[in-house]
């Protein structure tokens, strides 16, 4: 009776770190995906932020057109006009 015990307790720990390291592996692919999806739109110069242009990071550095307009009217304001 204790073989069975013991035997179906290691079964357990088997597939408990098999689904832990499963899921871990998705989860280091999801956030791989994530980083490459990134770098890749910044890449084609496309928007990071969804339009958003004032709390973006890379909003110095951005030439797309909605940043450039952004970036006249804050000058207009700063300079009074």
């Amino acid at each position: 009776m204790k073989q069975v015990q013991k035997e179906s307790a290691t079964r357990r720990q088997f597939f408990s770190g098999v689904l832990r390291k499963a899921s871990l592996t998705l989860l280091g692919a999801g956030g791989g995906a994530a980083v490459v999806k990134r770098r890749r739109l910044l890449r084609e110069g496309k928007c990071l932020n969804q339009g958003i242009c004032s709390g973006c990071e890379v909003f110095e550095e951005c030439g797309l057109p909605r940043a450039l307009s952004v970036k006249l009217a804050m000058k207009r304001s700063r300079d009074g006009g």
